[in-house]
């Protein structure tokens, strides 16, 4: 009964939108703080022990999920493996952090949520020695960050973020943020929803705090432009139709080009 009431709301939703009721971008930012900033112990942001992650090892298979990619990745473009200062976009809980930070010389957290911040801190420490720096950023100033983290990275990590965020436009914000933090040569690895053309795939601009998930959808080719446009170079794609935590994933594999000679 639930799922019902669920879907016949995300239907309302779609009516209304297409009818053109929709909400300000500052306004979903607005709404958007306020559903991260509140006091929840991990909703939707990936603590251990929580949600899905209640039982079995679900949330250490995300981070190894990850970990795999970017090895891949070093491998197919001859670069260096996981190493020097590393930037999680939306770190949550540290699922990712976990199994990332030990091969980095510093793993620095950018989150909405101050909690979040202190749980992944608490998740690095717990698994390894690397130096946690934790920054955060409100939805309407992510700009911020090019302040508080001082110094070039090697990797940007950007994983179940992209789909939480205000708008498509929005997410261009923060491909600028990620080419303005890389060092010349450096790597970015960031999964967004994709957009299959349907009505359901959409990008949402109504009611956050339903279903914030399924708020930010990209075609695959208008995301790969997006990066070019931003100054990347975009290597390759991979596709997850659907997984254990959800559908639609592609994981996109971004350089930004070594300074001309």
């Amino acid at each position: 009964m639930k799922a019902l009431r669920a879907r016949a709301r995300g239907g309302l939703l779609r009516v209304l939108e297409t009818c053109g009721v929709r909400q300000s971008e500052a306004g979903i930012a607005t709404a958007a703080q306020r559903y991260w900033g509140e006091g929840h112990r991990g909703r939707s942001s990936h603590w251990a022990g929580t949600g899905r992650f209640a039982q079995g090892d679900l949330w250490e298979r995300i981070g190894r999920r990850h970990l795999d990619i970017i090895h891949r990745a070093s491998k197919l473009l001859d670069a260096a493996p996981v190493a020097g200062r590393v930037v999680e976009w939306g770190c949550g809980g540290g699922a990712n952090a976990v199994s990332i930070a030990p091969f980095a010389r510093e793993f620095i957290g950018v989150d909405v949520s101050d909690e979040s911040l202190r749980e992944c801190g608490r998740q690095v420490a717990a698994h390894c020695d690397t130096p946690f720096l934790p920054v955060r950023v409100a939805v309407a100033n992510p700009e911020t960050a090019l302040r508080d983290i001082e110094g070039p990275c090697d990797l940007f990590l950007c994983v179940y973020v992209f789909e939480l965020i205000p708008s498509p436009a929005y997410g261009e914000r923060i491909l600028r943020i990620a080419y303005e933090l890389l060092a010349p040569g450096g790597l970015a690895l960031i999964q967004i929803k994709y957009d299959t053309g349907s009505w359901r795939t959409r990008p949402r601009r109504l009611s956050y705090r339903f279903s914030p998930g399924n708020m930010t959808t990209y075609p695959i080719h208008a995301f790969w432009q997006l990066a070019t446009r931003c100054g990347f170079a975009p290597e390759y794609v991979e596709l997850v139709p659907r997984d254990e935590v959800d559908e639609r994933y592609a994981y996109f594999v971004l350089v930004k080009p070594p300074a001309p000679r």
